[in-house]
């Protein structure tokens, strides 16, 4: 096979070609010259060269054009190409960068080409494949140069849509809105997106978004557990419509790593049905969603951060004033009941002063900790302030509010704390109860709330008061 470590493809539409392609020669080139794109691309393709010259802009196919195609054609890949223009200018330098070439070098400055030229060809690989063109080889590279810049304006497309994701305030509304992005371009069975690690604490290492056809629920989610190495109990927010399909497997889910700085911080798995998926578009999918989920998990951190007592993990007021908004026209409108639960520690001062303050936020937690066991995941459960706490129970009437309460007792009574010291520290609480009536403002139900509270600690705490109604001084007490 000949050698062609010394053969240069010059492409250059001017009539000063024949003397730079003289000057090359003197250097111990072997030069081919083309006068244009096309012609050029037929000389490469052909027979592959130690480099190719050519200009950055020409009549019909640019240097930029011309440069990209080589670099996706195998037999081309990794030949060195230098572009050339007409001055030292930034933006064409950084067009000529971003196409591939390993240099660009303003034209008449001969010895930067030249060194450019020794420079690109002593890291080049020695190749001797070749690429047999075919006939009407300049219809054949137009159209190839058409079908890579469609490739690559596709492409281009589907990461600017992606990288408008970052809009999202949280991963389930990312993988939500991805999935709608994604099921226009590519037909699969199921779509997984995981985070790493959970954006806020819960006790799980993985949190997933799961999208797939509704007939295909169960096997969505045990096919993606599997995919992605996760434990099949981590929760998942599921997305079910018909925009995923329900062919049965036939191709195995392709998963790629989301790297953000170089770290992982999440994983996609997509699932072909009969039709493969094609794997370079996950991988740049997989690249482009870095920084929205990256920024979703942030936005999901501030807002628990905003939103939660860091020492009991329970909301904090603001947030459940903001859940209240919600849920009380909620109720009005479909005729809930609800009702609140004001919970305050017994004696707590006494557990501060006596045993210190580190026993005292044990305490908290611990009481924190009873209270999200004891009621349900629906309940608004908020440390109010200080040794305060507020519970509100939707749907629940009166009489289910004190039920509810005097478990939450009862389950406290039993509990202790140990001081820094070892001493057993006894916990109990005494709770206020007040129901919704009609229309009646927060205020008003929090307000009751507080007195029922009030007169439970003045009948001895550790026990429930509940205030039925703004009017009625009726008290319902149970004690320990």
């Amino acid at each position: 096979m000949t050698n062609h470590s010394r053969r240069i493809v010059l492409i250059d539409p001017s009539p000063g070609r024949e003397a730079l392609a003289g000057r090359l020669r003197a250097q111990d080139y072997v030069v081919d010259i083309a006068t244009d794109g096309a012609t050029g691309a037929d000389l490469a393709l052909s027979q592959p060269p130690a480099a190719i010259i050519s200009d950055l802009w020409m009549p019909g196919v640019s240097g930029v054009q011309l440069c990209r195609l080589i670099r996706s054609e195998p037999a081309t890949c990794d030949v060195p190409f230098i572009l050339r223009g007409e001055k030292n200018d930034r933006r064409e330098r950084f067009w000529a960068e971003r196409a591939g070439a390993v240099a660009y070098v303003q034209r008449g400055h001969l010895s930067e080409l030249l060194r450019a030229l020794d420079r690109a060809i002593g890291v080049s690989k020695a190749d001797d494949s070749f690429f047999m063109q075919l006939a009407e080889a300049r219809v054949d590279i137009r159209d190839r140069i058409a079908s890579h810049l469609d490739k690559a304006l596709f492409e281009s497309v589907i990461a600017a849509e992606i990288r408008a994701l970052a809009t999202s305030d949280s991963v389930e509304r990312l993988v939500d809105r991805f999935s709608q992005v994604f099921s226009q371009v590519c037909a699969y069975r199921w779509l997984a997106l995981a985070t790493e690690t959970p954006a806020v604490p819960h006790g799980q290492a993985v949190q997933i978004g799961l999208h797939h056809a509704p007939a295909a629920r169960e096997a969505a989610h045990l096919e993606a557990v599997v995919a992605l190495g996760v434990d099949p109990d981590v929760p998942i927010v599921r997305f079910e419509d018909d925009d995923a399909i329900a062919d049965a497997p036939d191709h195995a889910p392709i998963v790629r790593p989301i790297l953000f700085g170089g770290n992982v911080v999440g994983r996609i798995a997509i699932a072909p049905g009969v039709e493969p998926v094609d794997e370079g578009l996950v991988t740049l999918v997989a690249r482009e969603l870095s920084g929205p989920l990256r920024l979703a998990v942030l936005m999901e951190q501030a807002r628990w951060l905003a939103d939660t007592d860091t020492l009991t993990k329970l909301i904090n007021r603001r947030a459940f004033l903001d859940a209240v908004k919600r849920e009380l026209p909620r109720a009005e409108r479909h005729g809930y009941p609800f009702t609140l639960l004001l919970i305050d520690i017994d004696h707590f001062k006494s557990v501060n002063d006596t045993h210190g303050h580190a026993t005292g936020d044990r305490a908290l937690a611990a009481v924190a900790s009873t209270l999200k066991h004891e009621l349900r995941g629906c309940d608004l459960i908020a440390r109010w302030g200080g040794e305060e706490f507020l519970v509100g129970l939707t749907s629940t009437d009166g009489t289910g509010g004190v039920i509810a309460a005097d478990r939450v007792r009862t389950a406290i009574e039993s509990l202790f704390v140990r001081s820094d010291d070892g001493d057993i520290v006894p916990l109990t609480v005494s709770v206020g109860v007040a129901s919704r009536t009609s229309a009646e403002a927060f205020e008003g139900i929090l307000e009751r709330a507080d007195r029922a509270l009030y007169t439970a600690k003045e009948l001895g705490r550790n026990r429930v008061v509940a205030l039925p109604s703004r009017m009625s001084g009726t008290v319902h007490s149970i004690a320990s």
